[in-house]
């Protein structure tokens, strides 16, 4: 019986890789003919990274239906997450578009401390706060590692690369990574789902393979970009990573999905801990 319902599961996870493949490879191929495409004035890649905010405030919400807060305390957590988020896209889109993120603070860039202040804040408060690890365990797991099927828009560093924009220093780990964790979202966000011991393994290691492609694709921006850290590239420096629409993925992209990634393995750590693994959980699909 097991082994019918891993091979089932595995059925579920390559249909998911396949189809996440596809998306990928139609945003590649769309970035090549048309890297600078908008509706209406918004920057279609922008639109999509709005899209799947409001795909994981709905998440969001359904979590807060299933915790045991009052109705007030749900709708006041989900205002309160709602217009943090929105105040922060808000600052990157007009920092960005003013050229802010072109220059340095002293001799500090400012992209990476774009990336790193929220990162500090917002990882001390999501470990600690007990109201968060309530919403966690009233959250099917499955949901915040699948939602980062989105990182697959990380192919746009290759089409960058490909066209001369960037260095391949930077667009190639970058690129590669990002796509790479897109591709495995769903797939194991299924066997997550599953509520098995290996599915949580499987949801803690790509998790891991998630931050790993974060922390290697920081590093080697910041050695490619202008700046006293810049030690390769120094002939074709990494300008474009500072420049608008593209500075929003650092500025944004990048901590907000450090902060999915952070919340991710801490949901199945409390898993672990209370002993919710045994039983399968709603899929992304069914939830």
């Amino acid at each position: 019986m097991k082994e019918f319902t891993d091979a089932g599961l595995n059925r579920k996870a390559w249909g998911l890789f396949v189809l996440a493949a596809v998306l990928a490879a139609a945003w590649f191929g769309l970035n090549l003919l048309a890297p600078d495409m908008t509706v209406g004035r918004i920057p279609l890649r922008l639109l999509l990274v709005l899209a799947a905010d409001g795909v994981i405030l709905y998440g969001l919400w359904r979590g807060l239906a299933r915790t045991p807060f009052a109705p007030a305390t749900r709708i006041a957590a989900w205002v309160g997450v709602a217009l943090v988020l929105t105040i922060w896209i808000a600052a990157a889109w007009t920092l960005g578009e003013k050229g802010v993120f072109q220059q340095s603070v002293g001799k500090i860039p400012t992209v990476p401390i774009a990336i790193f202040l929220p990162v500090l804040v917002g990882v001390f408060v999501l470990t600690r706060s007990d109201a968060v690890g309530l919403a966690l365990d009233a959250t099917p797991a499955s949901w915040l590692i699948g939602i980062q099927v989105y990182r697959i828009l990380g192919g746009m560093f290759l089409v960058y690369w490909i066209r001369g924009t960037m260095p391949g220093a930077f667009a190639l780990p970058a690129g590669i990574g990002d796509v790479a964790t897109g591709l495995l979202a769903l797939p194991a966000a299924i066997w997550v789902a599953s509520g098995s011991p290996i599915g949580r393994r499987i949801g803690i290691r790509w998790n891991v393979l998630g931050l790993i492609d974060f922390a290697v694709a920081i590093t080697m921006g910041m050695l490619t970009a202008p700046g006293p850290a810049q030690l390769l590239a120094r002939e074709h420096p990494n300008i474009q990573i500072a420049m608008f629409p593209t500075v929003m993925t650092p500025a944004f992209v990048v901590p907000f999905s450090i902060f999915l990634h952070v919340l991710s393995l801490r949901q199945l750590k409390r898993m672990q801990a209370i002993g919710t693994s045994a039983g399968p959980q709603p899929s992304l699909a069914t939830a």
